[in-house]
């Protein structure tokens, strides 16, 4: 496997750890629909708060998070209100990343949330 796509899994593992650990249930990882893949669902009390997961080895070429495109978002969108529907969910939806940076030691986790809104 190449080496971005065993840091990305990293990264995504680590983002679970993280939500898990401020209180959110995994609701879904790599949820898939269309042409679009939401990294994951997760849900905190009424909020399902789809989460976009950006790793990256360095910061030198710009944030994690400055590299989400218009057309992902438009698609995550239709993804996640497939998603509420098909489960007939009652919660708010809340976009966010998590941008993950890797240090000398460790790695640096960023929670932005409300990250985007629709388009």
């Amino acid at each position: 496997m190449a080496q971005h796509n065993e840091l990305g899994k990293k990264g995504e593992q680590l983002a679970v750890d993280f939500l898990l650990q401020q209180g959110y249930a995994i609701m879904e990882r790599n949820y898939r629909f269309q042409k679009a893949e939401v990294d994951i669902i997760a849900k905190k009390e009424d909020t399902l708060a789809i989460i976009e997961v950006k790793t990256r080895s360095t910061s030198d070429f710009g944030n994690p998070q400055d590299f989400v495109k218009p057309k992902q978002i438009q698609r995550l969108v239709k993804a996640v209100d497939e998603y509420v529907t098909v489960n007939n969910l009652d919660v708010e939806v809340r976009f966010d990343i998590i941008a993950i940076t890797k240090q000398e030691k460790g790695f640096n986790i960023e929670h932005l949330e409300n990250a985007f809104y629709h388009f």
